[in-house]
């Protein structure tokens, strides 16, 4: 009995002692710049932390835009995708939480059974016979692992980690797609102003071919001008149709981020100049905390960090505490009687002895998965700087280029209107008046696209710098 006692104690010791093999989760420290990098013209706002975070699109102030967002909110199958993994996570963190909780079963078991009358001796002086009878038997049984290796506390810390780490998903899922809805948008929008332009521009192309055309018949332009000015407008209308092929692309792209087929999907056509926002920028470090996509990369170290200790545990034994209550007897009259009662209470100890080494390479195996998550944590959050960064970057040189753009069509309104003075008091021939519209509009469209460059980076950074302020 010494024996047992002694051995018992040892076991427990050495399961107490494991209780220290669980790695202390840690983040790892990170070389973070003290301020961004920005350059004139850039404007930053104030940052509101009681404004809402999800609706960073409504600063637009587009309600078209507003309702596809919305749209997608609720009919996006990638939406529908994160939330039923989320959905998973949490009901894989409750399934954990009950092992912290004793296991209460109850059992029956009717039967009627032949015992062999040449089943092997118990004893030489009591021979066997054979037995027919019936068993009833009802009975509660109660376990209950004994936690002292922490095998069902890092279950538990890597199933609310992953939990968290899918909510994070969820987060990052939702300002993917709402910024893929504004990016797209924005694309289109652009298209549709240049669009008007090349319009424009072919109109004014077929009455610069008329007139070229009139004055090769009277014997005043080469065929070579004819041949030139033809050319010019058959090009301008590829462009236009090509242009209409890359709105559709765009169109469709957006139905179906917003859940809606591409066949059934229609925007109409819109022509508007936006205004950039003034974007808070705050510090580095801040990415830290906004970016979902940096939450869940921190959640998935301390998923890691938990598996290394249930892959320690191993080492150690599973001491299980089980206790039963019921009763047996082969009458139902006789059932509940006191001489039915049977109960037990015991402890039990599994402790493996020798395994080829399978234990040391799953310990190692969960090691080799922390490290890989670090290295992935490090990665996003250099990827997130410099996702901030070039859009920091980028707004300021296209804000540089939208002045300079509109600068363009006010010279060329200029040169339009001046040429135009000139032909109606004869000193210049009408087809100066269509080259001086023609290069009018080729600088409307060109302060187009840095318009429309100008609103798809915002949207850009924004989405880099974690969504709304």
């Amino acid at each position: 009995m010494t024996a047992v006692r002694s051995v018992f104690l040892a076991i427990v010791g050495c399961a107490l002692s494991a209780c220290a093999t669980s790695p202390a989760y840690q983040k790892p420290a990170l070389d973070m710049a003290p301020a961004w990098s920005t350059e004139a013209p850039w404007r930053q706002a104030t940052p509101s932390d009681a404004a809402p975070k999800n609706a960073w699109w409504r600063r637009f102030g587009d309600a078209e835009l507003d309702a596809l967002e919305q749209r997608a909110a609720l009919n996006s199958p990638t939406m529908e995708l994160a939330a039923a993994r989320l959905v998973q996570a949490r009901s894989a963190l409750a399934a954990a939480q009950g092992g912290t909780l004793p296991q209460v079963g109850l059992s029956e078991r009717v039967s009627r059974q032949q015992i062999s009358a040449n089943r092997p001796l118990s004893n030489y002086a009591s021979p066997n016979f054979a037995t027919v009878q019936n068993e009833l038997s009802v009975a509660m049984t109660v376990s209950y692992e004994l936690d002292l290796a922490g095998r069902v506390q890092q279950t538990m810390a890597g199933a609310r980690a992953s939990a968290e780490q899918s909510a994070a998903d969820l987060e990052n899922t939702r300002l993917v797609l709402s910024a893929d809805i504004a990016t797209n948008y924005f694309n289109l929008r652009a298209i549709d102003n240049e669009l008007r332009v090349l319009s424009q521009s072919i109109v004014l192309q077929q009455r610069a071919l008329e007139f070229v055309n009139a004055r090769h018949e009277l014997g005043v332009a080469t065929g070579l001008d004819l041949a030139q000015q033809q050319a010019l407008l058959e090009t301008t209308q590829v462009q236009l149709e090509l242009m209409r092929r890359q709105r559709a692309l765009f169109e469709h792209a957006i139905g179906t981020l917003a859940g809606i087929p591409a066949a059934q999907f229609v925007l109409a056509p819109e022509e508007r100049e936006w205004t950039t926002l003034a974007i808070p920028l705050g510090v580095p470090s801040d990415l830290l905390e906004r970016r979902p996509d940096i939450a869940a990369a921190e959640r998935a170290m301390a998923v890691a960090n938990a598996q290394i200790g249930v892959a320690t545990a191993a080492y150690y034994p599973s001491i299980v505490l089980g206790a039963s209550a019921g009763y047996d007897s082969r009458q139902l009259a006789m059932l509940f009687e006191a001489p039915s009662v049977l109960w037990s209470i015991g402890l039990s100890a599994a402790q493996t002895l020798f395994d080829g080494g399978r234990t040391r390479a799953n310990v190692e195996f969960a090691q080799g998965g922390y490290a890989a998550t670090v290295a992935l944590y490090r990665r996003t959050v250099l990827v997130a700087m410099q996702e901030a960064q070039d859009g920091i970057t980028g707004l300021a040189v296209l804000g540089r280029a939208g002045e300079q753009a509109r600068t363009a069509v006010r010279a060329a309104r200029k040169v339009l209107d001046m040429t135009t003075a000139r032909y109606e008091g004869g000193a210049s021939a009408y087809l100066d008046v269509i080259t001086a519209q023609q290069s009018l509009l080729a600088a409307q469209r060109q302060a187009a696209q840095v318009n429309g460059q100008q609103m798809v980076t915002t949207v850009f950074l924004i989405k880099a710098l974690g969504g709304d302020w």
